[in-house]
């Protein structure tokens, strides 16, 4: 059993300690960072990666277990490993400046937390561009309970968009010009497009509107020209994983990537959802799923024949795509799906649906609960309920179209009042049904390759609810604002270095609303807690740590604070967080505080 451990840990590269004796110490796990050569079949490339490799080894932990982890830094720059998603202790944590200093060069930090969840996660540095540069490596944990679901063998599927050009550089060529890698720049033949289709002078205005703007519907994708790996393998490479005809076989998806968004589907395969982020979810069988920067989905697939099937993860933009392959037997290869027409944003990606709203601005009425509501500018609205709104004047709001919390688009709705609504300007309501995490006419709406089922939030529900179900003591608004043309990325108009933390109080639950006001998509990462997702399950809500919100739209989560410390906040596409859409959040009170309080209040 022993050398079956070893020989184990030795194939995953995870270098276990050792006693003189050899016996292993359980839950101790060593790891270098160090200077790796990545080849991606397309370009070669000096980057970092964990015990000479990138991506780094699976750590496979149990759930339970306390593990130590030492960290040794053979760079010649300081360096981080942030642990995504686990729930820890903040010095633990891996945040340079937030959590600890960071490690040194030369240097070994030794890490210790306990293991008290279970599902995938990953890790990865939080220093610089060391994650786009390869510093990224994935996390298993397996669950004390039985799992509620079954399957015969399981891969991790880890996905990143390697670049040519080193992190650095990407930021510096961002900086010159946020254009820089866009190549998808639209041109006079695709004016002439647009004016046979729709109009010479609606394509002029258009074409006028982006330009008063200075953005482009292209603008999809900040960075491009790199290529999509799975398991550090490109397209050419074909990464494989291997099973028999009938067996269930669990892949565990996880979007490592610095800026890209993947739309994955595996043609001739149903794929069925059993986990988003680490937590279980009631099973959904989907054609197609979209995974945002550092999200991970477990599904599961049976493939009934004796044959290969293509993995396919394509860009949100359509400029490249990840290939892998699931075969009875290697070298076998399936057809490679080409490249869907190109997405464009539209007017509703530009949020447009915000205009009109004032200082309300994106405000879902129908979700809010009692309670203190902090808006952007530190003001509060105390004891605000339901009711409190049918007196508000709605005469100033927009009309356009608008989605209810089922999913349900009510299109040409004006608003003369809540009470009597005003069907004659737009010709009535027309209804269809949406995927309310999206704006509605968003050019980046998805929709499955073969017009099958595809995944949406609205879909996920939790389990097994992990927190009990109750009204938020407070709200807080979180903008998220931009200037592509300088690239600056900031949240409620202020980067990071100007901002004040955000403050909350240990045993609060508090619902963030998030307003996207750019045409970007932006996945938000709040370390340390859980991101409850208002997706309208009441308390199936999702529970997650990444929660993407699509441009044109207002999404809200909730968090029970139960974490004390400081942890980072922020937006998880790699130049935009470095810009300056991050912030830090403060969690005051805890456990060992308020007994520290009732101590000295009762002269104990």
């Amino acid at each position: 059993m022993k050398a079956m451990i070893l020989a184990r840990a030795a194939t995953l590269g995870l270098g276990l300690a050792t006693t003189a004796a050899g016996a292993v110490q359980a839950g101790t796990y060593n790891l270098t960072v160090d200077e790796v050569t990545i080849d991606t079949g397309d370009f070669k490339k000096t980057g970092i990666g964990y015990n000479g490799a990138s991506p780094g080894p699976v750590l496979r932990f149990k759930e339970g277990e306390d593990v130590v982890i030492n960290v040794t830094n053979n760079l010649s720059e300081s360096t981080s490993i942030h642990w995504h998603g686990l729930i820890l202790p903040y010095q633990q944590d891996g945040v340079p400046k937030i959590s600890y200093p960071g490690i040194a060069p030369g240097e070994t930090f030794t890490y210790r937390f306990p293991i008290v969840q279970s599902g995938t996660y990953w890790f990865h540095s939080h220093s610089g561009f060391q994650e786009p540069d390869g510093a990224y490596g994935a996390i298993v944990i397996e669950p004390k309970d039985r799992e509620p679901f079954r399957y015969d063998r399981e891969y991790v599927v880890q996905l990143t968009d390697a670049h040519p050009h080193s992190g650095n550089r990407v930021m510096r060529n961002l900086k010159l010009s946020p254009d820089y890698y866009n190549r998808k720049q639209r041109t006079f033949g695709d004016f002439l497009s647009d004016a046979s289709e729709m109009g010479f002078d609606a394509a002029l205005a258009d074409r006028k509107a982006w330009g008063e703007m200075r953005m482009m519907p292209t603008d999809i994708e900040d960075v491009q020209g790199f290529t999509p790996l799975i398991n550090g393998k490109g397209p050419e490479q074909n990464w494989t994983g291997l099973f028999k005809p009938g067996e269930r076989v669990r892949l565990r998806f996880i979007n490592s990537s610095a800026m890209t968004y993947f739309d994955i589907r595996i043609p001739g395969l149903k794929m069925t959802v059993v986990q988003a982020d680490g937590n279980n979810v009631l099973p959904v069988t989907v054609d197609e799923f979209r995974i945002a920067v550092a999200e991970t989905y477990d599904v599961i697939v049976r493939p009934e024949e004796d044959k290969a099937y293509t993995v396919f993860a394509e860009s949100m933009g359509r400029t490249a795509y990840a290939r892998g392959t699931l075969a009875p037997r290697e070298g076998m290869e399936a057809e490679v799906p080409a490249l869907r027409e190109d997405p464009l944003l539209t007017m509703a990606d530009m949020g447009m649906a915000h205009e009109g709203h004032g200082g309300m601005q994106g405000m879902d009425h129908s979700r809010m609960s009692s309670g203190t509501h902090t808006m952007a500018d530190g003001s509060t609205m105390a004891g605000m309920s339901h009711g409190a709104m049918q007196g508000m004047d709605h005469s100033q709001m927009s009309s356009g179209s608008h989605t209810m919390p089922d999913g349900t688009v009510m299109q040409g709705m004006a608003h003369g009042g809540m009470k009597g609504m005003d069907h004659s300007a737009h010709g009535g309501m027309a209804m269809e049904k949406a995927d309310p995490f999206y704006a509605p006419g968003s050019g980046l709406a998805p929709k499955a390759a073969n017009g099958g089922k595809f995944l949406s939030y609205a879909d996920l529900k939790a389990h097994k609810p992990l927190y009990e179900h109750r009204d938020a003591t407070r709200e807080i608004e979180l903008r998220l604002t931009g200037n592509m043309e300088r690239y600056i990325w900031s949240i409620n108009g202020v980067k990071y270095k100007d901002a004040d933390p955000i403050r909350l109080q240990y045993g609060e639950r508090v619902r963030f609303k998030f307003v996207n006001e750019t045409m970007m998509t932006h996945p938000m990462h709040l370390h340390g807690m859980w991101s409850i997702i208002d997706t309208g399950s009441g308390k199936r809500n999702p529970v997650k740590h990444v929660v993407s919100v699509s441009p044109g739209t207002t999404v809200f989560m909730e968090t029970e604070v139960d974490a004390p410390g400081q942890w980072a906040f922020h937006c998880h596409l790699s130049y935009h967080a470095d810009s300056g859409m991050f912030r830090k959040v403060i969690v005051e009170g805890g456990p060992k505080q308020a007994a520290a309080e009732h101590s000295m209040k009762t002269g104990g």
